[in-house]
C-alpha cells in the first residue's frame, strides 16, 4: 500500500489569510476538494502567530486525513507534529532537518538540474519541488526556470516523489502534464478562487492516475 506522501497529486501553500475564520474555512474547502498538502508559508507572521495558524491547519487535516507542511521552522513543526517541514536552499540541510523533526517528512525546493539531481540523491529527502517554472508574485525576484528542469526530473529516474511549481493553474497545467509532471504544487490558482474546493476538484481530476 502507497503512503500519503506517495499518493499526493495536488499541494498548496497558502498565507494566513484574512483571519483564523478565513483560513480555516479556504483549508477545508482545500482539503475537500483533493488537496493532499497544505503548506502554511506567512513570512509576515511573527512565530506565536504561526503557531496559531498552523493549529488550524493541522486540525483540519486531521480532520481530512490529509498531510500538513511547515515552512522552513524546524521548531515550529516540532510544536505542532507536522507531518511535512519544507526547506529551501537556503534552510536547513535535509539532513540536519531530519534530525531535528525526525517524525517529519522533509521536502526540499530545487531550482535547476543540478539541485533537482542532488535533492532525488539525498536519502533525507522524501520529495522535492522543481521550479519555479513561470516567475510568479509569491517568489519576487526568482525568474522563471521554464518546462525543461519538469522534463529533467521526468527523465530522472527517481523514485522520489516530487512535484513541479511555479505559476501553475488551470490554464498552464497541461502544459506541466506534458512535461512529465504528476504532482503539481499550486498557489494562487486556489489562493485567489472564489470557490477553491471547485477549483481544487477540477485539478485534482487531471492530476489523478487513470
Amino acid at each position: 500500500m502507497s503512503s500519503p506522501l506517495q499518493q499526493a497529486r495536488l499541494y498548496v501553500c497558502t498565507d494566513a489569510r484574512t483571519g483564523p475564520d478565513d483560513l480555516r474555512l479556504f483549508v477545508r474547502a482545500c482539503y475537500d476538494g483533493g488537496v493532499d498538502i497544505i503548506q502554511l508559508r506567512d513570512k509576515t507572521l511573527e512565530a506565536r502567530d504561526e503557531l496559531t495558524a498552523l493549529a488550524i491547519v493541522a486540525d483540519e487535516a486531521r480532520r481530512a486525513g490529509k498531510l500538513f507542511a511547515v515552512n522552513d521552522r524546524a521548531d515550529l513543526a516540532t510544536l505542532t507534529d507536522a507531518d511535512v517541514l519544507h526547506v529551501g536552499q537556503g534552510d536547513l540541510t535535509p539532513r540536519d532537518a531530519a534530525s531535528l523533526t525526525p517524525s517529519a517528512l522533509i521536502g526540499q525546493s530545487t531550482h535547476d538540474r543540478t539541485q533537482m539531481l542532488t535533492a532525488a540523491d539525498d536519502p533525507d529527502v522524501d520529495y522535492f519541488c522543481t521550479g519555479p517554472l513561470w516567475a510568479t508574485p509569491t517568489k519576487p525576484g526568482r525568474p522563471g526556470v521554464g518546462l525543461d528542469l519538469v522534463r529533467a526530473a521526468a527523465l530522472s529516474g527517481t523514485t522520489t516523489p516530487w512535484f513541479a511549481i511555479g505559476g501553475i493553474d488551470e490554464e498552464t497545467l497541461p502544459q506541466v502534464l506534458d512535461a512529465g509532471a504528476t504532482r503539481i504544487v499550486v498557489v494562487r490558482a486556489l489562493t485567489g478562487a472564489d470557490d477553491p474546493r471547485s477549483v481544487a476538484q477540477r485539478l485534482r481530476s487531471r492530476l489523478d492516475p487513470s
